[in-house]
């Protein structure tokens, strides 16, 4: 079998056209290979959110394809559009490789990150970015979304009596990691190849979200136009991203254990599921189903059933850094 050359044996202009030819042609005023793109938006708003995948804490290549990598590096930063209530129209992404990464590597990148968009958000494309050599492969994403005359839905806005929701799934990436930590390392803790053979349907299925997240996108902007109080991406946790929900609105949720479905749906965040509040007297959108109820503020800004939920429940890329070195 031929080997796929690498990168530190190609140009750049080489390398770049790979990609564009996975793109394929943009949509946009000016797209991809010029300076910078230009898009049409009849809002003068942009949503514009950025997110960066590291190898080491944020993916292994033992257990990561190029294709899961750009599937994820664009399903994460079209849920942060989302959360706001855009409508994702633009990824811009920067990859830093080392010179030994095979451009067959970079090639299926190209091709999760057009499937994702294709998927996700329909009519979103990347647009633009930027190649440059490291020695840790890096992908760092921006991605730009139009509100289309809708106010932003922020953390800030929930309201004592208001409902708790959420769309999308919880607990299944999670789940796929503890997985892949479980399973999947040597006698060192050195990851090693995923052997899909000794999974069975519902392990592969939570291996998939953890390496190609499915996020509600489209329940963005259903939620800002149903009038959603406030929202987020839950994306280091459901106890840790509520906290954060709570406090930028200055009021405390109380979510039911039982319609979450404890752990690791409390703990657990790369599903990318969307966290809202609602008014009460609004029905709930189908996408949506309800977990909690927003009260007054108090000692502690999540509980759960009532009472204080154990440990931090969920990631914290700086405090949880050790252990994800494995």
């Amino acid at each position: 079998m031929t080997q796929s050359p690498v990168v530190g044996r190609m140009g750049e202009a080489d390398v770049l056209a790979r990609i564009l030819d996975r793109l394929g042609p943009s949509e946009s005023l000016v797209g991809p290979g010029d300076d910078a793109a230009v898009l049409a938006l009849a809002d003068p708003r942009v949503v514009a959110t950025t997110d960066t995948l590291v190898h080491g804490p944020d993916f292994r290549l033992a257990w990561s394809s190029g294709y899961d990598l750009g599937w994820k590096a664009a399903a994460v930063n079209l849920a942060d559009v989302a959360a706001m209530g855009a409508r994702p129209v633009a990824l811009l992404v920067a990859l830093a490789m080392p010179d030994e990464t095979p451009i067959g590597t970079v090639e299926a990148l190209a091709d999760g990150l057009r499937d994702a968009c294709d998927a996700l958000a329909p009519g979103c494309r990347v647009e633009g970015g930027d190649l440059a050599a490291s020695d840790t492969l890096t992908i760092a994403v921006t991605a730009l979304g139009a509100l289309d005359g809708r106010e932003p839905v922020r953390r800030a806005g929930a309201r004592p009596g208001d409902i708790v929701a959420v769309a999308g799934e919880l607990g299944p990436a999670a789940r796929g990691l503890a997985l892949l930590f479980e399973r999947f390392r040597d006698a060192e803790g050195t990851p090693v190849a995923v052997r899909e053979e000794t999974l069975d349907a519902a392990e592969r299925l939570d291996l998939s979200r953890q390496l190609r997240p499915v996020p509600p996108i489209a329940a963005g902007v259903a939620a800002a136009e149903a009038g959603a109080t406030a929202m987020m991406d839950v994306s280091d946790g459901l106890i840790l991203d509520a906290t954060r929900l709570a406090t930028a609105s200055g009021v405390s949720l109380d979510l039911d254990g039982a319609a979450i479905g404890g752990e690791p749906a409390l703990s657990g965040g790369e599903d990318h599921a969307l966290l809202a509040t609602f008014p009460a007297d609004v029905p709930l959108l189908d996408m949506f189903r309800r977990i909690g109820r927003v009260v007054p503020p108090g000692a502690d800004r999540v509980l759960v059933e009532g009472e204080r939920p154990l440990g931090r429940g969920g990631w914290d890329p700086y405090a949880d850094w050790d252990a994800a070195r494995g």
